[in-house]
């Protein structure tokens, strides 16, 4: 009896790891998530041949996916705190899965346009739940790098998807391309839903490992407990407020610079190599892993950099400030592509463009830095709207712009964005200094 008493307490005493296997979930439902949103990337050279799509048709089809996300991120986020991760998480990917598999069967534009607008509005809860989960099973000294870990499955998974799936599409074609991805979800969707649980729920987390992250300040994902001080309802005037400083409009300038580069690769790159640069389908999957590689590495380094600038006594808002407008300037060399023709060095220029992305992504920083104590919430919902809208806007835009059979006016744009993304950070956010609002500043007149 006694043997087993602390047979007991050493096993209490050493936390389990079940939360590193939560995140390796995460890390491939990201990894599911990004391939059904490039994997129209990948055929959309057939699909403009079969179906006769226009440049322009094509853009408009690229962006109908942003369409839907950006609008359902507000009732998308209302599921997750309505239903649990693993049922709410289980119904997106199998629902969008669907609507994947059925882009296999689509016979026109506005079928193609429909159906990739579903898959949008059903993947809007993923990341909000992907926040939830991270939340609820990691402290806090181990949130940001869990965060990071599930974040590069959108990188580090297409870098190795870009082959795999071109080599299905010269199998099965473009319809059997959806409709593999799609099953891929399906399934994976059952088996989220049969591994995941919440830390509470979960039968293999001790106690010490529920202790290790309540005590860090991980939520557990006790819903029913009320908070402390109810939240300020929304107010008109308070949007009004987050779009009239200059700051604020450096960074949503910003973010819409770091998504456009972002938007290209998932969209367009692929049918970039193909139709104009002449690659062969199979050589340019390849070809078209090496930028996502770079993207990653370019997360990476900006850790770093921001590391070594705050231990060389650089104040924490500027180390992340500067990896941001170097990125950026970075991600203009992608106009380099239009002056060179081998495709080691087509490659080269949009990897380098691509590490600049990368770079500059620890954008978010400056929503908690500059904006309004009161106002970090609309302030965060206004950077996200605006980031996302490029998803919406440079597809499209770079289908009009491609129109005339050369792609060299549509990188100039994108190059273009990248550059008003530096000066943004450069000339409109200037001092990293939180805003003082009139709210601020009642109690004091008081």
């Amino acid at each position: 009896m006694v043997t087993e008493e602390m047979n007991t307490s050493k096993a209490i005493m050493k936390p389990t790891k079940i939360r590193y296997r939560m995140l390796f979930l995460l890390f491939v439902n990201v990894v599911v998530n990004y391939m059904d949103r490039s994997n129209l990337a990948v055929a959309a050279s057939d699909i403009g041949s079969e179906l006769n799509f226009s440049p322009v048709e094509l853009g408009l089809i690229f962006s109908a996916f942003s369409w839907t996300y950006l609008l359902f991120q507000v009732p998308g986020g209302i599921l997750v705190k309505r239903f649990s991760p693993r049922v709410l998480y289980a119904a997106s990917l199998i629902a969008w899965s669907f609507a994947t598999i059925m882009q296999g069967f689509a016979k026109g534009f506005a079928s193609f346009f429909g159906l990739r607008m579903a898959t949008g509005a059903f993947e809007a809860p993923a990341f909000p739940i992907n926040n939830r989960v991270v939340s609820a099973w990691f402290p806090d000294s181990e949130r940001a790098s869990a965060i990071a870990v599930y974040t590069s499955g959108q990188f580090l998974g297409l870098a190795f998807l870009m082959p795999i799936l071109s080599k299905i599409q010269s199998h099965v074609g473009w319809k059997g391309l959806f409709v593999v991805t799609g099953l891929i979800g399906v399934f994976w969707g059952f088996i989220w839903y049969f591994f995941y649980r919440d830390p509470l729920k979960h039968p293999k987390a001790n106690k010490a490992e529920l202790l290790h992250i309540e005590h860090g300040g991980g939520l557990l994902n006790r819903t029913a407990e009320k908070p402390a001080h109810p939240k300020k309802k929304f107010d008109w005037t308070d949007l009004k407020e987050v779009l009239s400083y200059r700051k604020l409009w450096g960074i949503y300038i910003g973010q819409f610079a770091v998504n456009a580069t972002l938007w290209f690769f998932l969209t367009w790159f692929p049918k970039y190599l193909v139709d104009y640069r002449g690659l062969d389908f199979i050589e340019s999957g390849y070809w078209a892993s090496i930028p996502y590689l770079a993207a990653f590495l370019g997360v990476l380094s900006s850790g770093f950099l921001s590391d070594y600038l705050i231990k060389k006594g650089v104040s924490a808002a500027k180390a992340r400030k500067r990896p941001i407008i170097i990125g950026l300037l970075i991600s203009v060399f992608i106009v380099g592509a239009n002056y060179v023709e081998a495709p080691v060095w087509v490659i080269f220029f949009m990897s380098l463009s691509f590490f600049g992305v990368g770079f500059a992504s620890i954008t978010w920083i400056f929503v908690s830095t500059l904006a309004p104590k009161h106002l970090i919430d609309i302030t965060g919902g206004v950077f996200n709207f605006i980031g996302q809208s490029s998803g919406i806007i440079v597809p499209i835009a770079i289908g009009f712009l491609a129109s005339g059979g050369s792609f060299t006016p549509a990188l100039i744009f994108i190059a273009a964005l990248g550059l008003l993304g530096a000066c943004s950070y450069l000339f409109l956010v200037g001092n990293v200094e939180r805003i003082t609002s009139r709210h601020d500043l009642e109690p004091l007149n008081n």
